[in-house]
């Protein structure tokens, strides 16, 4: 059988389009008329990501860091979960959690934020996203101009939190600090969080 036979062999069976990417690959604005898309999928260097199902620790880190940001941010800024950012034209990932401008929020359809509204975005590492979230994205983050970044880990089941932020000239992140039990930070605004709360949730 030659390649172009295998080629429309595949195409006329029952899998969806999208496992078929264009030559040039997906655009970010494609991820909204994909139909019957997973949820939460991504797009990094126009490729589509897809998500494993989430384990515990996850579930109630994130459940952790948006109940506790919310408790102290701004009336300039929000708390967002799990909504993804166009980064560039081939890049939207969806950041676990992410604090965006106010003004961010235009319509209660829009699926996505842009990188300038955003001030942080925090990834907590799972066993299938840990190349990515460790070192592709906070590149990708850091070059779309996001000022703040925090990877969280698990050590044995408790959290590990590691602060980064945003040198300009160079469009990379600097290490600013680790945080095992207690994260207290002042930017993108004063944070203080209890990381042994995990245990109670």
């Amino acid at each position: 059988m030659t390649a172009e036979a295998v080629s429309i062999d595949m195409r006329e069976s029952s899998l969806p389009d999208w496992i078929f990417p264009p030559p040039e690959g997906f655009a970010a604005e494609d991820l909204d008329h994909i139909p019957d898309l997973p949820a939460h999928t991504e797009l990094i260097d126009g490729s589509l990501v897809f998500v494993s199902p989430q384990a515990s620790f996850h579930m109630r880190m994130v459940d952790l860091l948006v109940l506790a940001l919310r408790r102290t941010v701004p009336a300039d800024l929000r708390i967002r979960r799990e909504m993804s950012v166009i980064l560039a034209k081939d890049q939207r990932p969806e950041p676990d959690v992410c604090v965006i401008r106010a003004d961010a929020d235009r319509s209660p359809e829009q699926t996505f934020y842009r990188a300038q509204d955003v001030a942080l975005v925090v990834e907590v590492v799972s066993p299938e996203s840990r190349s990515r979230d460790r070192k592709r994205k906070p590149v990708l983050y850091a070059e779309a101009g996001i000022p703040h970044f925090w990877r969280v880990e698990s050590d044995a089941g408790r959290p590990v939190v590691y602060v980064h932020e945003l040198d300009p000239p160079t469009s990379t992140y600097v290490p600013t600090g680790i945080h095992h039990d207690r994260l207290k930070v002042t930017v993108p605004f004063d944070i203080e969080l209890d990381l042994t709360e995990i245990d109670r949730l």
